[in-house]
């Protein structure tokens, strides 16, 4: 057996997790400040709806702290009890942001369906949706920025607070249009009628976010792009009748993890098939950064079809 763990350097993974928690303190810091100022607009207007977008940037601020919490643990180095690295406790960070969505969800339905039994009147609409206005700029921001850097230090947990940030900017867009749709039309039910569309809205991200989780903690194979980057490294190999067998692979936060028997002629020295491994683990370690590689020889007259998956 033969492995190529992916261990960065100390300097490297210090230095990430740094970054990222220093994205969790914006994203923290963004949330305080949109939840100011959409209770500041619907203080103003009074409108349902504006709540609604306030409870969701609520729910922003508790998903960032767990993150926060959830990336410390993540970034920590292997361990005697952890040999494979903390890396999954970021799929319980994105697993409890997404049951705080839907809880976020329930509470705004709630609060909506009671408007649209007893429909009130907006008051200060122009200044009450230039402060929310100003809010889902901020937010905009701060997505963007979370899931640029998220994606490119391969942190689900920051990608999907950047997610939700971003469909937080969304709503927060359809709550503007409807509550000025209302103080144009003065259809009254109107407003909680969008409350309830953010609802709705913010339930199909909390699932996504729960299945997402659930995949990482089932240890779900990687994704297609990444199962081509591996089969084009080995390519070469094929070609030169080195045969691969058991193949498995499986995703732990930002880490990748693979595996594989590799076939050669019985004829070989222990010497060279281990110079072969060596080659094989770099090829795929260059085509998916921070993946652990681990293979076995064996003699292909063991398998006669060779190739045989």
């Amino acid at each position: 057996m033969h492995s190529a763990p992916a261990t960065l350097p100390r300097m490297t993974a210090t230095s990430d997790r740094t970054l990222l928690t220093r994205l969790m303190w914006m994203s923290i810091a963004a949330a305080l400040t949109t939840i100011t100022m959409k209770t500041v607009a619907w203080r103003l207007t009074g409108s349902v709806g504006l709540l609604s977008d306030a409870v969701e940037s609520l729910v922003n601020l508790l998903a960032a702290i767990v993150a926060l919490i959830m990336i410390r643990w993540a970034t920590l180095p292997p361990d005697e009890e952890h040999a494979f690295g903390h890396e999954k406790a970021e799929y319980f960070a994105a697993g409890a942001e997404g049951v705080f969505i839907l809880g976020a969800a329930v509470s705004i339905a709630w609060l909506a369906v009671g408007r649209l039994l007893h429909p009130a009147a907006l008051e200060s609409v122009g200044p009450g949706l230039a402060v929310s206005i100003g809010a889902s700029l901020v937010n905009l921001g701060v997505a963007t920025t979370l899931i640029r850097f998220g994606r490119r230090r391969r942190s689900i947990t920051v990608e999907a607070d950047g997610r939700h940030l971003m469909t937080d900017v969304i709503t927060s867009v359809g709550v503007v249009l409807g509550v000025g749709a209302v103080a144009l039309s003065g259809w009254r039910p109107l407003d909680p009628i969008v409350a309830i569309a953010v609802a709705l809205n913010i339930v199909v991200t909390g699932v996504r976010l729960i299945r997402r989780s659930g995949g990482g903690l089932m240890d779900r194979a990687l994704p297609p792009e990444e199962l081509a980057a591996i089969e084009t490294a080995l390519a070469p190999y094929r070609a030169e009748g080195i045969g691969f067998r058991a193949l498995r692979t499986r995703r732990s936060g930002r880490r990748s993890f693979v595996s594989m028997k590799v076939l050669v002629p019985g004829r070989w020295t222990i010497a060279r098939g281990h110079e072969l491994l060596e080659k094989i683990e770099r090829d795929i370690t260059a085509a998916l950064p921070e993946a652990s590689v681990t293979t076995h020889l064996e003699p292909q007259r063991a398998y006669p079809t060779g190739d045989a998956r």
